[in-house]
């Protein structure tokens, strides 16, 4: 099983769309969710370091700039999605990656007050 470590900076970009109100509180997630065309499509006009701002985790052990590298997408490149955020803090609840389980808590905590 791959082993996660938070992305400091995927967090803060997340914070920062947050409290400028860039989000979606409600959403088909498996939906919406970035797929492979989308974040092709992303990557033709945006840096590795943008697309990494939209994935809480970073994968050990991968190649920086590869898809493999980054994990627990929140966003559709555009907003932070609640649904988002909700999947990332379940599927790493579920494997039991506690440091993005936690993230991903205190980035919806934060979205539920400033959206309330």
């Amino acid at each position: 099983m791959a082993t996660y470590k938070v992305n400091p900076d995927a967090v803060a970009h997340a914070e920062r769309l947050i409290d400028a109100r860039q989000y979606v509180l409600t959403s088909d997630w498996g939906t919406v969710q970035p797929r492979a065309p989308e974040e092709n499509a992303f990557l033709q006009s945006h840096s590795w370091d943008e697309y990494a701002q939209w994935h809480l985790g970073l994968t050990e052990g991968a190649s920086d700039e590869t898809k493999a590298r980054y994990g627990f997408v929140y966003g559709d490149f555009r907003r932070v999605h609640r649904m988002g955020l909700i999947s990332c803090h379940y599927r790493a609840a579920e494997w039991r990656h506690k440091e993005i389980e936690l993230a991903a808590h205190d980035l919806l905590q934060r979205l539920d007050a400033v959206s309330a």
